[in-house]
């Protein structure tokens, strides 16, 4: 990758969005329907605010509940894909010189071989490269939702993920730090620990921090006495001021269960896109307040909470279904 291109901080202008849309039943036992439902409501809020989205349904079946649900602005693309989750399948796409854009592309196993589905290995070159981008190919394990950065070559992420030896057990911390140097021109990385209490993906940075603007790292504040997080939250925001950012916290949905099992619930999943951030809900009684902390932070777009809780039990939320396409 030439040192030009940089990657981009997704509160920057958008081209389009990728959606994956649910299909598989065994992913979402007795919940299809309705992360369906939820999936194509968010869809729907982005391309009805004037942003392009591209929502990917699997088949001719597929394709036809996702017609029945989504508004006439979403465009729809039947494409082979596993599941839903592209910010970790899909292309990150970086911005270079004279208008140009590269795709780049890791290795994926799974989230640490867990989850193997078909399609899931090959959809990101093939998004890249059905949108005219040349794709460069990184020879290491590396998911999106992994990591999230603020423009200025920083980037944060946590040692439950990349240094899971169910990634990329060969690799120190210093050599993750160099290919993200390397592949993304990432020279500074904030290592938070431990990710969300039965995170699915060992611990993505996206379900527990995001930068907002340079320097500034918006943390989830622990909400009652038996927030599963608390520890973890406090953790994360003693590691970012040791570091010398600016914090801004946001109150967590608290202890959310399902069927006696704590759920990795977080409004930090919101999506950002050109005019509109989008924020998952749980039936919280502390959604209003957490979507009202995530306004404050996009004064410059408007904020939308939409109910997420059957997008959660598929493992993930709005971010973690969605890549952007930047604008040059």
């Amino acid at each position: 990758m030439s040192r030009s291109f940089v990657f981009l901080p997704e509160w920057r202008a958008q081209d389009w969005l990728w959606i994956g849309f649910p299909h598989l039943a065994e992913e979402w036992p007795g919940y299809l329907g309705a992360a369906q439902e939820q999936i194509a409501a968010f869809a729907t809020a982005v391309a009805d605010s004037g942003q392009q989205v591209r929502l990917l349904v699997r088949d001719e079946a597929n394709e036809a509940r996702a017609h029945s649900l989504v508004s006439g602005a979403v465009r729809l693309e039947r494409r082979r894909y596993g599941d839903i989750w592209l910010r970790d399948t899909g292309p990150l796409v970086m911005t270079g010189p004279n208008g140009k854009r590269e795709a780049r592309r890791f290795g994926f196993n799974g989230w640490g071989g867990k989850y193997l589905m078909e399609g899931d290995q090959e959809i990101g070159a093939q998004l890249a490269r059905d949108a005219g981008l040349e794709v460069a190919t990184s020879n290491w394990i590396l998911e999106g939702g992994a990591i999230d950065v603020d423009g200025t070559g920083l980037v944060v992420t946590t040692e439950q993920c990349l240094l899971n030896p169910n990634r990329n057990p060969g690799l120190s911390r210093d050599e993750i730090e160099a290919r993200l140097a390397r592949d993304l021109g990432l020279t500074r990385v904030l290592w938070l620990g431990e990710g969300l209490v039965n995170d699915h993906t060992d611990g993505h940075v996206d379900n527990l921090a995001r930068f907002v603007a340079p320097g500034v790292l918006a943390l989830p504040r622990a909400t009652g006495p038996d927030d599963p997080n608390a520890a973890i939250y406090a953790d994360a925001r003693r590691r970012a001021e040791n570091f010398g950012l600016i914090v801004r916290e946001v109150p967590s949905p608290g202890r959310i269960e399902r069927d006696g099992r704590v759920e990795p619930a977080s409004y930090m999943n919101f999506a950002v896109t050109t005019k509109l951030v989008v924020v998952p809900t749980f039936g919280s009684p502390h959604d209003a307040q957490g979507v009202a902390a995530i306004t404050e932070l996009f004064p410059d777009r408007a904020t939308v909470g939409l109910p997420a809780d059957a997008v959660l039990a598929g493992g993930g939320g709005f971010h973690c279904a969605s890549q952007q396409m930047p604008a040059i």
